[in-house]
């Protein structure tokens, strides 16, 4: 059985971290680098850096972190946010990155999702998904739908959030990032029918994010949610827990995750 992974996600702005409620009210939270070394001294799996200042303008200041990041961790990591060409791609993973995810340009462009597969390999192309269930009257009748956001949460699309989910499998993403706007921040819980629906629609791993407070979240993402991963922010970003005792917590549930 493969090991669940625990993914420390770090939102950056002009250099900094930062990290907000439902995609607003940013705070800062910290150095990128420093946070990215400990995380991997503490047993993440994962990093993923969102550039969600997401100009062409400043692009070298994440490019700048992912350089640096790599040569301070052991870990893979991932770097996305405004990435619309494969020559982006491209320069992202020269940084010695291992994943580069796209979100809106994943949209616009889908055929963007396969060139980067073709040449780099599905294995590194990652797509996120941000989504928000829609209608009450629609959860309230047993027929839950997501409807998929676009430019950092500002656009609706119009897009089923699991039917894209399918269609991005098949233009060949090797994971989705599935988001979810209502509980982002709020450390409530993930979206576990919305992250069910999507772990059981594709055969590709599924990254749970948005909304983990605690070690029982996680443990409800990976199992009950079926995602293969638990992407995690505020909780260990401001000290409220530790990616050990997420680990600890989760192996007593007879969870697989690597251990130290």
């Amino acid at each position: 059985m493969l090991a669940k992974r625990i993914i420390c996600a770090l939102d950056i702005r002009e250099g900094r971290v930062v990290k907000g409620t439902k995609f607003l009210n940013l705070r800062d939270a910290g150095d990128p680098i420093e946070l990215a070394s400990l995380y991997d001294s503490e047993g993440a799996d994962e990093i993923v850096f969102l550039d969600i200042t997401a100009s062409h303008e400043k692009r070298d200041i994440l490019l700048d972190v992912a350089r640096r990041t790599a040569e301070a961790i052991f870990i893979p990591f991932c770097v996305g946010g405004g990435v619309r060409t494969v020559e982006e791609f491209r320069n992202i993973l020269a940084t010695g990155a291992d994943k580069c995810f796209i979100n809106t340009s994943a949209i616009q462009t889908p055929e963007l999702i396969s060139q980067a597969a073709d040449r780099f390999g599905s294995q590194c192309v990652v797509v996120a998904i941000d989504a928000k269930a829609t209608s009450a009257e629609e959860q309230a009748a047993g027929k839950p739908r997501w409807e998929v956001y676009i430019h950092g949460g500002r656009t609706p699309t119009g897009l089923d959030a699991v039917e894209w989910a399918h269609k991005v499998e098949q233009l060949g993403a090797g994971e989705i990032l599935l988001t979810s706007m209502d509980t982002d921040g709020v450390q409530e819980g993930y979206d576990l029918p919305m992250t069910r629906a999507v772990a059981d629609a594709v055969k590709v791993p599924v990254i749970a994010s948005g909304g983990a407070g605690n070690a029982l979240h996680l443990y409800e993402g990976l199992t009950e949610g079926g995602a293969e991963a638990a992407l995690i922010a505020s909780i260990v970003h401001y000290g409220k827990t530790s990616i050990r005792e997420l680990k600890d917590y989760l192996h007593q549930r007879g969870v697989v995750v690597r251990r130290k």
